[in-house]
């Protein structure tokens, strides 16, 4: 658990860092994210994004166990 904790700390370190060219991915911008933008209002909820971040976790957490 605590090698776990610690990997990922150095991800999101690692991420932070290199937040400038991770925001110009176009993850977040996905076909299937729901965008409402008008005027004074915007609202987004990243539907494909979100089940993307998901398979690949889980993929991960599926890995991690073999």
């Amino acid at each position: 658990m605590n090698r776990l904790l610690v990997g990922l700390g150095a991800i999101l370190i690692l991420l932070g860092l290199s937040w400038p060219w991770v925001r110009t991915l176009p993850l977040f911008r996905l076909p299937g994210d729901i965008v409402i933008d008008r005027p004074g209002f915007k609202f987004f909820f990243p539907i494909t994004t979100m089940l993307l971040l998901s398979a690949v976790v889980s993929i991960i957490a599926w890995l991690s166990r073999k």
